[in-house]
């Protein structure tokens, strides 16, 4: 054994350093509070611990109705005062009306102050100075929390939408308005909302359901153990009962389509074609005619021969695919500790996924606050330009526009780290499917290394190495660490050209330009094939690394050319493997994706007072069930990887050696019988 592909595995240490690197500068620019929190006016967050808003979690609008403006799609920001309040008004009230009572009925002031400015109680001072300079709003109306924001408390009365059972509302500046302007100024802020915070409630609902995933994960983790210990019994019987149970459900079809056929002699209009007529909306309409039945029963027909002559022609083959999975089956028993290998790499791809995830999110929030001129007068030429609240109030805006304000806009920022922010998080994904594919090549190598072992043993099991799967993830580490990285580099280029063209089409589907659409659709089916070959080529490769210690690009080539020297052998072997990992994987991602629906809609009364409240509950929902059949093909990979070592080992075998004394089979029994050999040459000591 030597060292392969030196360069790319410097370059691959070069680039892991450098990922660590751009996590610790986002780390020190990045706030997760920003999408946890709302901000208001003075860039303070609401319900923030140890400060002085942390009992007020809920954002408030002075005046709504000046969320309608465009300029709230244009700044992403409502015009007007914003605060941190403890809960939503509950009434209507104006503060003309309070401040003429506020003598005689003291309790009103009391309630309307808590919605004006922190420290504001001066009901003598003018209404008209007040409003100028925002310290108390113009009116409350009642409201009730969404997504942590004050909104109108809307309802339909006989089909009216009322607020508060009321259809009309005094604004506090004289005018009476229809609670319709209430709807239009919600939609305003909804629009920014849906523009903003769609992030930001995700990554709530992961924030309060994260250990309710894990535990789901685990619960997947256990289930994927148990049916591979079973499988290592029911491998062909599981086959043999879905072939017959196919063959028995297409002959049941036939039959049902002659009784069909049959029934509908006689009856009129039945006799009538397809063609007669015509393309029809209701398609219940062909199953009346006889010829839709007699076309049914014809197609299931030519399939079942199909695949009768299949199991006649390929009946070897299957027999050998069977073998290798009862060996494959008999390999994992001799090597337990490979069934827990799929932890190891469950771990590495945590790892990544969550340093990843982490490093968006604190790229994403990596702006500085700011500040904009808030100004009352349409007419002022500050009006949205940048300000320092610090400096603010030494400045002639509040002169040339009075009542102006210096209020936080928005996080962003103008140096060279913020222009960069979307090139850093392109890296970030790159190097995240970077590591994630070199996480999955290990382990790929380093099973492979386990079961060849196993397989090219004279006498299994006392020839087998005493650690086989250590002594394999000492090798491809220590030798192939460059070959490993250089398999996975190609794939994560395809995968993220892949992404990018997602990216593309989502943008572009508004687009008319068909030969567009046309072009990005060819362009991700060829990227597509492109991954799946490639998936193919760099497992074998990384067969072939493991048995020989060969640079990826030999081993990938001579991977190729034997598995194309027996590729009927091959498809057999893939599409019966394939059947039971299927069959395991849909077990698996179904059975605990229906348990964490029950368990997220609360339908599960013995944890019903568990269930996290959530913006979405098919946020974890689906992030389980993704969860769940990644952690399923984790596991079954053992067993499918274990399956295609042993198969390119069958191979070579077959190829460098004739059975004889001098030159004997390594292969089972089982399997020398259905190659029709008469007796296993005894192998060499």
């Amino acid at each position: 054994r030597h060292c392969t592909d030196i360069i790319c595995c410097v370059i691959f240490i070069v680039v892991i350093l450098g990922y660590i690197a751009l996590g610790i500068v986002a780390w020190v620019h990045g706030d997760p509070r920003k999408v946890i929190y709302p901000t208001d006016s003075y860039g303070q967050f609401c319900g923030q611990k140890d400060t002085l808003n942390e009992n007020k979690t809920i954002l408030f609008y002075f005046n709504i109705l000046k969320c309608a403006s465009p300029i709230v799609l244009i700044n992403l920001q409502c015009p007007t005062t914003q605060l941190c309040v403890s809960k939503c008004p509950d009434r209507f009230a104006t503060y003309i009306d309070v401040q003429a009572s506020y003598r005689y009925k003291p309790e009103q002031w009391n309630y309307f102050r808590q919605f004006c400015k922190p420290g504001f109680n001066n009901p003598r001072k003018s209404v008209a100075q007040v409003l100028r300079d925002e310290d108390c709003p113009s009116m409350i109306i009642p409201s009730r929390p969404f997504l942590k924001r004050c909104f109108p408390d809307f309802s339909t009365k006989n089909g009216v939408l009322t607020v508060a059972n009321q259809t009309t509302f005094k604004d506090g500046r004289g005018k009476t308005r229809n609670v319709t302007d209430l709807r239009e100024a919600a939609n305003g802020i909804n629009n920014v909302l849906d523009a903003r915070s769609v992030g930001m409630r995700i990554f709530e609902d992961y924030a309060i359901s994260w250990y309710w995933i894990l535990i789901g994960l685990f619960i997947a983790m256990v289930v994927s153990l148990l049916f591979l210990v079973l499988l290592r019994f029911t491998a062909g019987v599981l086959f043999w009962i879905f072939i017959f149970g196919v063959i028995g459900i297409i002959g049941y079809g036939i039959w049902h389509c002659y009784w069909e056929y049959d029934h509908l002699k006689g009856i009129p209009g039945s006799d009538l074609t397809v063609y007669d007529i015509g393309f029809q909306t209701d398609f219940r309409v062909y199953l009346q005619l006889r010829q839709t039945w007699l076309a049914f029963m014809i197609i299931l027909c030519v399939v079942e021969v199909i695949i009768i002559l299949m199991l006649i022609f390929l009946r070897n083959r299957i027999r050998i695919a069977i073998a290798l999975l009862k060996e494959g089956s008999r390999a994992i028993g001799y090597i337990m500790s490979t069934l827990f290998y799929p932890i190891v790499t469950f771990i590495l791809i945590a790892i990544c996924i969550s340093y990843w995830a982490v490093t968006a999110v604190f790229l994403a929030t990596s702006g500085e606050p700011v500040y904009k001129v808030m100004a009352n007068q349409t007419l002022c030429k500050y009006a949205n330009l940048t300000c320092d609240p610090e400096t603010f109030n030494k400045t002639n805006v509040t002169k040339l526009c009075p009542g102006a304000q210096c209020t936080f806009a928005f996080y962003g920022g103008e140096s060279l780290y913020h222009k960069y922010i979307f090139i850093f998080q392109l890296a970030n994904a790159f190097v995240f499917l970077w590591l994630v594919n070199f996480a999955i090549a290990l382990g790929q190598c380093t099973l492979a290394g386990a079961f060849a072992s196993y397989y090219w043993a004279s006498r299994k099991p006392a020839d087998i190495p005493l650690w086989p799967l250590f002594s394999s993830f000492g090798r491809a580490i220590r030798y192939h660490t460059g070959s490993l990285a250089f398999g996975a580099l190609i794939l994560a280029v395809v995968q993220l050209i892949r992404v990018i063209l997602e990216y593309l089409d989502h943008k572009l589907k508004g687009t008319q330009n068909s030969f567009t659409r046309f072009l990005l659709c060819c362009l991700k089916c060829c990227f597509w094939c492109l991954e799946k070959f490639l998936k193919f080529i760099n497992r074998n490769a990384y067969i072939m690394i493991a048995i020989y210690g060969k640079n990826f690009c030999t081993s990938a080539k001579e991977a190729f050319f034997l598995l194309m020297r027996n590729v009927v052998r091959v498809a057999v072997l893939d599409k019966v493997t394939d059947f039971l990992l299927f069959l395991g994987k849909i077990l698996v991602a179904g059975g605990v994706g229906v348990l964490a629906f029950f368990f997220f809609t609360r339908r599960i009364p013995l944890f019903a007072q568990e269930a996290p409240t959530l913006n979405y509950y098919w946020v974890p929902l689906l992030t389980v069930i993704i969860g769940s059949y990644l952690v399923a093909h984790g596991f079954f990979s053992v067993y499918a990887m274990c399956v295609d070592t042993l198969f390119l080992c069958f191979c070579e075998d077959l190829e460098r050696n004739d059975g004889s004394t001098a030159k004997p089979y390594f292969m089972s029994a089982s399997l020398h019988r259905i190659l029709g050999k008469k007796e296993l040459s005894p192998k060499k000591a």
